[in-house]
């Protein structure tokens, strides 16, 4: 008997979406897109499903930890339903008579999801629900080490949906095993593409001819500066720089450190956690033996990363990470790029400015658009950030990898995608959200005429330049 063809095979998985979205559609209701999205939440947010989900993650991809797992499955989840509950994604959604414009909301049809290891229940998570709460139907492509997990969540998902009498076909994935070229086929033949993972993801996702809303690389900088609130600084670099072994794209990967504050701040540094490692060639060769990173020391704990690197016995009892002075920045420097590990570069600046500067350059060598930090307590400063540093967030006195994303202490749309603008090679500089799954039409009606006169148009460049 002839082993079935994988192309075809997927073929047909897109077709079935296909169908699904299109009833979905025709037979849609708010009240239905948003049932079916909160019964995606609940198959993850679920307490004994997300410790299932967040176990098999760590053990088939071996990153990250269950405890954060269980925590971002839970946050990130629940976060996502409060900021589209309420939200308008059925019908007429904008209906202006001083403009004659009605606008109603329609669906994108099928959405591809590219999704990554380092997230493998989560992010596609997030993608489904905010699929469904616009009228998409979604077929996921996870990366091989996350299969497993895409799988059971999948499932969770259709159980879920068999309780309200929803059709499954809204939610599938890519048959395993996983392939560029079944990843491929999806990308050029679903409706639109959302991409996160790798950045050859997202440069194929880009250039497969279809809509894509595709993220850019992290390597998040922080300064702390010579008004900060050093132990809060330190405290908040901490939690981050742990979180979940590091595996998040807004996970600081360095630090910059005032002079003024220096010391200081290295010894509020070491009494949360972290230990300096002066010597910069033993981590370097420890974390890219062979010019890629070390599979023993990503995303791994605290004590497996220091053993992997050969740190055992030469750090103090109860290391959480490790900070490695250097100055270096670039290609030949790879400490100054992101290292997903529990390893934080640290650079110093003799002021401010030299500050900023550092983390331009840091910026412009790798991960440009996507986001850097600020710990300060002078109001003007976040502002210089945003006009001379190639970013789309300023993270002010905040843990990063919990604020870049979504938090419930500021404003930020709960999300594990985050757009980076043309610096980082993408057409969104935002969060990705469910407004990026969504289209409308607008009903253009006929309103009075609004025509200017050409004095109203240039009187003002008239006074200046004369006509």
């Amino acid at each position: 008997m002839n082993a079935p063809d994988p192309i075809a095979e997927l073929d047909m998985i897109i077709a079935r979406a296909r169908a699904a979205q299109r009833r979905y559609e025709a037979e849609g209701s708010q009240e239905r897109y948003n049932r079916a999205a909160e019964a995606a939440g609940w198959a993850i947010m679920e307490p004994d499903r997300n410790r299932e989900l967040a176990e098999l993650a760590v053990a088939t991809t071996g990153l990250g930890n269950v405890p954060d797992k269980i925590i971002k499955n839970h946050r990130k989840t629940l976060g996502l339903l409060r900021d589209i509950k309420g939200v308008a994604t059925f019908g007429v959604i904008r209906d202006d008579a001083a403009t004659g414009i009605t606008e109603i909301a329609r669906p994108k049809g099928v959405v591809g999801a590219i999704v990554p290891s380092t997230n493998p229940a989560a992010t596609p998570a997030n993608n489904i629900i905010n699929a469904l709460k616009c009228g998409n139907a979604i077929v996921v492509a996870p990366s091989p080490k996350g299969v497993a997990s895409c799988e059971r969540l999948i499932a969770f998902i259709h159980a879920e949906f068999a309780k309200i009498g929803e059709d499954p076909d809204l939610v599938l994935m890519v048959p395993a095993p996983g392939s560029k070229e079944k990843t491929q086929r999806l990308m050029e033949n679903c409706d639109m593409i959302v991409a996160t993972g790798s950045q050859n993801n997202v440069h194929r996702a880009q250039t497969a001819g279809t809509p894509a809303v595709a993220v850019g690389a992290g390597n998040v900088t922080v300064i702390v500066d010579e008004t900060a609130d050093l132990l809060d600084a330190a405290e908040k670099i901490r939690a981050s720089k742990t979180f979940d072994n590091a595996t998040s794209c807004s996970s600081e990967n360095s630090v910059v450190v005032v002079d003024a504050v220096k010391d200081a701040f290295l010894e509020a540094l070491s009494v949360t956690g972290g230990a300096v490692i002066e010597d910069e060639d033993l981590v370097v060769s420890a974390l890219w033996p062979d010019g890629h990173l070390n599979r023993a020391a990503i995303a791994q704990d605290a004590d497996k990363m220091i053993s992997a690197l050969g740190l055992a016995g030469k750090v103090p009892e109860g290391t959480e990470y490790i900070a490695v002075p250097t100055s270096g920045i670039g290609s030949d420097h790879p400490l100054s790029g992101e290292k997903l590990s529990r390893v934080l570069a640290l650079y110093h600046a003799a002021n401010f400015d030299e500050a900023v500067q550092i983390t331009r350059e840091i910026q412009m060598h790798q991960g440009a658009g996507h986001s850097v930090g600020l710990h300060t307590n002078e109001q003007a400063r976040p502002m210089r950030l945003a006009r001379e540093i190639p970013t789309s967030r300023v993270i002010v006195n905040q843990a990063h990898t919990f604020a870049t994303g979504g938090a419930f202490t500021n404003g930020m749309p709960f999300s594990l995608s985050m757009g980076c603008g043309s610096w980082g090679g993408n057409a969104v500089d935002e969060n990705v959200h469910w407004k990026h799954f969504l289209q409308s039409t607008k009903i253009v009606r006929e309103i009075p005429a609004r025509e200017p006169t050409l004095d109203e148009i240039f009187g003002n460049y008239w006074d200046v330049a004369g006509r």
